[in-house]
């Protein structure tokens, strides 16, 4: 018999939605966040062969990288991409670049449908490689709402297993 899906609420047959989450940074949800982009990690593979079994490749695990993740926010007043950005590249040159404060471990929550906060991950030592402040605008676009996004490069991500499952009513 396989495992129970969800163990503090059997009732429940659906997965969690993509739609329903949050994302921390210095603590604070992002005001606005619209999209982050999945999370992915990849090991390279190593293949040798033992000089007495030439016939037979083996194959072992090698480093692991992550790839870079992207967060959109709408266009509003929220300072939190831009300031972050300012802290890796900022207009007065590297003396102005925070060697203390540029690097952030951030939170990833996936949300229930009550809004509870269901998995939890942990990111860390990211930081800012991209930042896009304004998108293209056109005026032909009346009903196009303006995304600003961050490209962030991190040094990996675990699940916070001390985040137990909500029970739902």
């Amino acid at each position: 018999m396989p495992a129970p899906l969800f163990p503090a609420n059997a009732h429940r047959f659906d997965p969690y939605r993509t739609y329903k989450f949050q994302v921390l940074i210095d603590g604070q949800p992002v005001a606005g966040l619209k999209k982050m982009g999945a999370r992915k990690k990849k090991t390279e593979s190593i293949k040798w062969r033992a000089a007495g079994d030439p016939s037979h490749e083996r194959v072992l695990p090698g480093g692991t990288s992550y790839e870079p993740i992207v967060l959109e926010q709408g266009l509003t007043q929220d300072p939190v991409f831009e300031a972050w950005a300012n802290l890796v590249n900022n207009i007065d040159g590297d003396a102005a670049m925070s060697l203390k404060n540029f690097r952030k471990n951030i939170v990833l929550n996936v949300l229930n449908m009550q809004g509870q906060v269901a998995i939890s991950y942990k990111i860390f030592r990211a930081w800012v490689s991209d930042y896009q402040a304004v998108p293209e605008l056109d005026a032909h676009a009346m009903n196009a709402v303006g995304i600003q996004s961050i490209t962030l490069q991190h040094e990996g991500w675990e699940r916070d297993t001390s985040v137990p499952e909500p029970v739902e009513t």
